[in-house]
């Protein structure tokens, strides 16, 4: 018996689904989808800018998500603002690279007051719909804990009125998007003795980024004594002169004398003044200096958080000394933060975080 050695079989060819714009495309989850043929030549999700009005897959089994939409007579997904692709399983959405905020629970935001009403404030926090605050979610003076009454109701303006800025905490999202805010706490609350500051928030490019902190104390140089830094997620900034130190020397000093036993009980109507204190040219000197680094960090494109701005600042301490000794090539003032003299600062504070 003859025997006969054939060649085996090929194996079945698998239909993969088509890639909406490059061979290996990553998800939200960071995995891997190796795609077929390819409807576009660029590669990778992260460098991918998406203009308006591109197409970015005909594939019928693709869902489309925020910044798209369904194209007239076809299946094809076309994009509606410029920004990268996220796949999220089968949805397909656009990422703009620079949006309103979009409110998150758990978000350290400032805001302005914009409307008063019977129970709440409406607050902007350059989102798409104005914030909410209760007036339940606030701390009354004197810190006590009880119920809201008509007479809360009625002087809800001394407490904030329109114009006035905050720092609070998203609580919730409602169903439309609106975020519901609170100040119980004795880190948030009425803003005073500084400077405001509008940047980019975390739509993209340079500006505000979450991160582990978003507030801390700057111990600055000159005698200006000690500055608070708030970076609001939504892209606002407030620097200001340090007061929590009076509200705490005055804590521990009336729990020598046992008139109060617990911090939140050291709120009083201070918190809710809307006149400044005094504040030294030293002071404000370094808080001019700190909103100069901001602003130089955001022309730049670079992210805004702790560990850049306290880089950028202890470089311009650095040109500041340069500046006096006659090292300084921009001649320009040393107080100022930008042009040739920022972008020199922003590259040096990079290398110095990189180092």
């Amino acid at each position: 018996m003859t025997f006969s050695i054939q060649r085996p079989a090929a194996p079945p060819q698998m239909n993969t689904p088509t890639s909406p714009t490059s061979d290996i495309l990553l998800d939200k989850d960071g995995d891997l989808d190796i795609a077929g043929p390819l409807h576009s030549t660029r590669k990778g999700v992260n460098t991918t800018i998406i203009t308006p009005g591109e197409v970015v897959t005909e594939d019928p089994q693709w869902m489309r998500g925020h910044g798209t939409t369904a194209s007239s007579g076809s299946s094809a997904i076309v994009a509606t603002v410029a920004g990268t692709l996220l796949r999220t399983n089968k949805l397909l959405s656009i990422q703009p690279l620079r949006a309103r905020y979009t409110p998150e629970i758990g978000d350290l935001v400032i805001g302005r007051i914009v409307s008063v009403e019977t129970k709440r404030w409406k607050v902007d926090l350059s989102a798409a719909l104005l914030a909410h605050l209760p007036l339940s979610a606030i701390n009354l003076p004197g810190g006590i804990l009880r119920k809201r009454t008509s007479t809360d109701e009625l002087a809800i303006r001394t407490f904030f009125s329109e114009g006035d800025l905050l720092v609070a905490e998203v609580q919730s999202v409602y169903q439309d998007g609106a975020a519901s805010l609170h100040t119980r706490s004795l880190r948030y609350g009425k803003l005073r003795n500084g400077v405001f500051m509008r940047v980019g928030g975390t739509g993209g490019g340079g500006g505000v980024i979450r991160s582990r902190r978003q507030v801390w104390t700057v111990d600055t140089a000159n005698g200006g004594g000690n500055v608070d830094v708030v970076l609001g997620v939504n892209g606002y900034i407030w620097i200001c002169k340090h007061s929590r130190g009076e509200l705490v020397a005055s804590s521990e000093e009336a729990k020598r004398m046992n008139e109060i036993t617990r911090m939140e009980e050291a709120v009083n109507e201070s918190m809710y003044s809307n006149r400044n204190d005094e504040i030294l040219p030293q002071t404000r000197r370094e808080i001019a200096r700190l909103t100069g680094c901001v602003r130089a960090l955001v022309e730049n494109g670079v992210r805004v958080d702790e560990e850049m701005v306290m880089a950028a600042y202890h470089v311009s301490l650095d040109y500041d000394v340069d500046m006096r000794m006659g090292e300084d090539e921009t001649r320009e003032p040393h107080e100022y933060q930008g042009g040739l003299k920022g972008s020199r600062l922003v590259e040096a504070a990079l290398e110095a975080v990189r180092g």
